[in-house]
């Protein structure tokens, strides 16, 4: 092997064994998807040039990015960009990067988004409420804002808010909606939670993917997490719920009659938000839905009563 002439198909084998032996828990397709970035080729296209030898300048620009792998750097930061629910999203170290499980928050805020919602003239709010057949939606910590602009561009009429606490998270944000050809339907504001958005709006769906990592979880995350992703995203504090807690006193008020509030969650903490939402005035808990590997991962709450804004 010491003679042979470093192909593409090499390369990749040579770093596939290279990353695995640093613990990256997928190697082959963390090698694939840094080497199609050096390329500047659509991964795929590495599967037909695996007889084509590698230049030096390309054999540099690699060897730098499989470094900064191996040394823990999330591939999707070294990339500039991450794919959920089958679109590409810019990612960098001021957002968490998408996770697949996300992507089940979405499916449901879909779903419920499709059903007929109470008529306005039964619910008397009219003037705070969007036209029937265009609904608002409310994304609360929207970070690259997967969720909004994945809500917004399967929905086409949804008005949708998306807010976040940092500034650097919500150019992330903006930029991914005009990369969708959303923006003119997603607003997008600085808050904290709730804070700055208008008191006088009402929500038929609040989707939320908060900070609920509890405090002994944080120094037990994996490097790449730990070291690179924002604390400001992941950290829920001792029990988990700190944000989740203040996002549920004041996501109540907000919602529209027949409402629906949706937060993301890990399983440690699930019972908890349980007790939290069964607890808060006029929300009526329904089932928490479980993803793919059957672990729980959004809490579901839906309006019973109206409650009137402070």
């Amino acid at each position: 092997m010491t003679d042979a002439p470093w192909t593409i198909g090499r390369l990749l084998t040579w770093t596939a064994d290279f990353l695995r032996e640093r613990g990256a828990d997928s190697p082959r397709l963390d090698a694939e998807v840094l080497l199609a970035h050096a390329r500047g080729c659509p991964r795929i296209a590495l599967y037909t040039a695996f007889d084509e030898p590698a230049s030096e300048e390309l054999r540099t620009q690699f060897r730098e990015l499989v470094k900064q792998r191996a040394a823990g750097k999330p591939v999707a930061y070294l990339v500039g960009h991450r794919e959920f629910f089958s679109l590409s999203f810019d990612v960098t170290p001021d957002v968490l990067i998408p996770r697949p499980e996300t992507e089940e928050l979405v499916v449901r805020a879909l779903d419920l988004l499709k059903e007929p919602r109470p008529a306005d003239s039964e619910t008397g709010d009219a003037a705070q409420r969007s036209p029937q057949g265009a609904p608002r939606v409310l994304d609360v910590g929207t970070g690259s804002g997967a969720i909004a602009v994945c809500l917004a561009k399967q929905h086409p009429t949804a008005q949708v808010t998306a807010v976040d606490v940092s500034p650097a998270a919500l150019a992330v944000a903006r930029r991914n909606a005009e990369k969708h050809d959303v923006a003119q339907r997603i607003e997008f504001l600085e808050s904290d939670l709730l804070a700055a958005v208008d008191a006088g709006v009402q929500f038929d769906l609040i989707a939320s993917n908060p900070p609920y990592v509890t405090t002994a979880e944080m120094a037990q995350l994996d490097g790449d997490v730990r070291n690179y992703e924002p604390h400001l995203a992941l950290g829920g504090g001792e029990q988990g719920t700190a944000v989740i807690e203040r996002l549920i006193a004041q996501a109540a008020p907000r919602l529209a009659p027949g409402g629906w509030l949706l937060i993301e969650l890990s399983p440690m903490i699930a019972a908890r938000v349980e007790q939290l939402l069964d607890a808060a005035p006029g929300l009526q808990r329904r089932e928490t839905l479980k993803d793919s590997n059957g672990l729980a991962r959004v809490a579901q709450a839906q309006l019973a009563t109206h409650i009137t804004p402070p």
